[in-house]
Parts: C-alpha cells; sequence; structure tokens
C-alpha cells in the first residue's frame, strides 16, 4: 500500500492515483474493486481516504464481492465513515450487477447448457439465507418462457409440490421445465431428498409430456447439476 494512501487525502493525489481521473484517463477496466467502491462513496473518514476504507471493507469480505453483496445495510454502517447513503449505494451497485449477469443470460436465445440456466437463475436464488425453489420454464427450443419462484422455506429446506410446479408450466405451454433449488450453507451435494423429489418430478413430467431436462443446486456462486452429472 502506498505511504500517501494513509495520509493524503484523494484531493492531493497525484491525478494517476485518483479513482475518478483513473476512470477518465485509462478507463473503467483499469480500476481495482477497491476504486471503483471508492467512487461510490465519495469520500473516507478522518482517518482513511474513500480507497483505503473501501479497500478494508474489501478485505473484511475476504476481497470476495459475493461475500461483500450478502452485506446488509447495517453491516456495512458497522464501517467508520459508511452511513446510509454510501452503504444504499454499495448494496444497489451489486445489486445492478447481479440483474445485469442475469438479463444478459435472459438475453441469448436458448438454453444450450447447465451454465446458461445457471447464470438465469443466479440473481433470483444467490446472495438468500433461507432455501427457495424455482422452475424455469423453458418453449420446445429451450427458449425462455418465464421463471417463477414455487416456495420458500427455512434455512434446511423447502417443499416444492409438483402440482404447483406443472400448472404453471402447463399454463403456458411449456415444453421443458429446469428444476432450482438454493442451499445457504454452499454445499452442492444434493440430499437423498433432493434425489428423490427430482425423480418424482422427473417421472410426473413424463406423465404430461413435460420434460424436465435439469435440476440445479445453487450455493453462494457454484452450482450443481443432476443433467452433468447423469442424475436424471
Amino acid at each position: 500500500m502506498a505511504a500517501h494512501e494513509r495520509r493524503t487525502p484523494i484531493k492531493e493525489w497525484a491525478d494517476d492515483d485518483k479513482p475518478r481521473e483513473k476512470f477518465m484517463s485509462k478507463g473503467k477496466s483499469s480500476l481495482s474493486d477497491a476504486e471503483l467502491i471508492a467512487i461510490l462513496i465519495g469520500s473516507g473518514n478522518t482517518k482513511e481516504s474513500a480507497v483505503e476504507l473501501s479497500r478494508r471493507i474489501l478485505q473484511h469480505n475476504h476481497n470476495n464481492l459475493v461475500e461483500l453483496s450478502k452485506m446488509s445495510l447495517n453491516d456495512l454502517r458497522q464501517f467508520k465513515g459508511i452511513g446510509e447513503a454510501k452503504g444504499i449505494s454499495i448494496i444497489a451497485a451489486l445489486e445492478l450487477g447481479r440483474r445485469r449477469r442475469s438479463s444478459e443470460a435472459l438475453g441469448k436465445p436458448a438454453v444450450k447448457s447447465s451454465r446458461d440456466a445457471f447464470e438465469a437463475l443466479y440473481a433470483a436464488v444467490t446472495d438468500l439465507d433461507h432455501e427457495q425453489f424455482w422452475v424455469m420454464m423453458l418453449d420446445q427450443a429451450n427458449k425462455v418462457l418465464r421463471i417463477e419462484r414455487i416456495s420458500e422455506g427455512g434455512v434446511t429446506g423447502t417443499v416444492a409440490d409438483p402440482k404447483k410446479i406443472f400448472k404453471a408450466a402447463l399454463n403456458i405451454s411449456a415444453c421443458n421445465i429446469i428444476l432450482c433449488h438454493n442451499h445457504p450453507s454452499g454445499q452442492l451435494k444434493p440430499s437423498d431428498a433432493d434425489i428423490k423429489l427430482t425423480k418424482k418430478l422427473v417421472a410426473s413430467g413424463d406423465m404430461l409430456d413435460i420434460k424436465v431436462i435439469d435440476h440445479l443446486i445453487i450455493g453462494h456462486d457454484e452450482y450443481f447439476s443432476f443433467a452433468d452429472e447423469g442424475m436424471l
């Protein structure tokens, strides 16, 4: 860490060290995560510049933006220099990034892989502290018709009603569906209940001529695919 970051306000830094000036002269990709957050918050506190404060917040989250995105407004306000307005700015920016990721995935012409499905579902289920069950409904060409939440539960489980799942699919004439639920713990291994439910839903879909083409378990920033593992 450069010495001037500890003792000199941003306005007195060399132009190349100022986040906004660096953005203008070198472009957004030249900025570190801490510098981008510093632009959001604008100022630090009496002992830290905006960049140093931002760097400390990131270090608290193991320099992981996914972990940072899980912080509540109250969590952020524990850092001296982060008030309501600055905290909301950080949370809003991270939420926009998450929604953009989902929008890009939904804009694709068709779901061709488990990764495509994960990217489309990511924004809905990541960062949750409880389980939710979702279904992605697709047409015959595997283009996304709708993504719908079926149920939500506690930290360790949720109930997925087959009648509700297939009613939603039948209502919009979906040909294929992808099931999805999250594991807040980050543990991706399917439980025995997950496996039994998947087999039940696959069999129900076969009877209704609606194919279950995958079931994803999402935990933090990773996923498990029943299809990829040959478990459908």
